[in-house]
Parts: C-alpha cells; sequence; structure tokens
C-alpha cells in the first residue's frame, strides 16, 4: 500500500479539486435559479445544469475523495490515533459532506418547484465551502498538532 501513496494522494487532490470546485458552483447556481422565472427557459436550462453537476461531477469526485482519502490513513494508519490536526480535519471533511447532502436535497427540491432557502443563504453559503478548504489545506500540509 505504502509504494502507491504518492499516487493516492495525487488522486485524492484531483477529486477533492473537483469536488469543491463544484461546491463553489452549485449555490452559484441556486442563486441563479432563485432569480429565474418559475418555469421559464432559464430555469429549465438551471435544472439540467444542476443535475449534471451533482451527478457527473461533484458526487463521483466526493466517492473518489473518500476512497483515496481512506487509501492515504491505510497507509498511514498511526495517523489517526496520533495526529490532532487529523481529528480536525476529518470533522470538517464530514461537515462539509454534510453540507454537499444538503445542497442535493435542495437540487430536488428546485427541480419540483420549489425555492428551499433564501437567495440570500445561497450567497453566503458560498463562501463557506472556500473557508474550510483553506482550513483543511492548512491542515493536512502543516500538520500543526
Amino acid at each position: 500500500m505504502s509504494t502507491y501513496h504518492e499516487w493516492f494522494r495525487a488522486a485524492h487532490i484531483v477529486a477533492v479539486i473537483f469536488w469543491i470546485a463544484g461546491m463553489l458552483y452549485l449555490p452559484r447556481l441556486f442563486i441563479y435559479h432563485h432569480q429565474a422565472d418559475a418555469g421559464g427557459e432559464l430555469e429549465k436550462a438551471l435544472i439540467v445544469q444542476e443535475r449534471r453537476l451533482l451527478g457527473i461531477i461533484m458526487n463521483p469526485a466526493l466517492i473518489a475523495s473518500f476512497v483515496f482519502g481512506l487509501c492515504l490513513i491505510a497507509a498511514r494508519w498511526e495517523i489517526l490515533f496520533s495526529a490532532g490536526w487529523m481529528h480536525l480535519k476529518l470533522f470538517l471533511v464530514f461537515g462539509i459532506a454534510g453540507f454537499h447532502g444538503l445542497l442535493a436535497a435542495d437540487r430536488k427540491k428546485f427541480e419540483c418547484g420549489k425555492r428551499p432557502r433564501s437567495e440570500k443563504f445561497y450567497r453566503i453559503a458560498n463562501e463557506g465551502p472556500a473557508i474550510v478548504t483553506i482550513i483543511v489545506v492548512i491542515l493536512a500540509v502543516i500538520e500543526p498538532f
């Protein structure tokens, strides 16, 4: 397993980039969706974009991030028991995965013609994944504690 560690790390980083890109873009699409006329052409186009973003990019990238992350943990198993930074990183990662689930549920509501949350919520939520990503990268690179 350790001979493939760098390959797992590279694959994990690529998957995380795709996942977080989607996490930054989907709330933006929801903002546009809020502004679109119900039943209009823009809304129909946004429904397709949101479904494809989640189904083709975000969901597979989330799965790949977790699979390759688990491979990295398996290669350095002791890190789970000794590194406080890893505990915080995993807490944040599971939090952002939960937010992914919330956005996925909201996408289905938008598709049914509902507006599940305010436009302001999505404007604020658009910043969350960026902040969490910065913290997670610092934790993974610096390993501060």
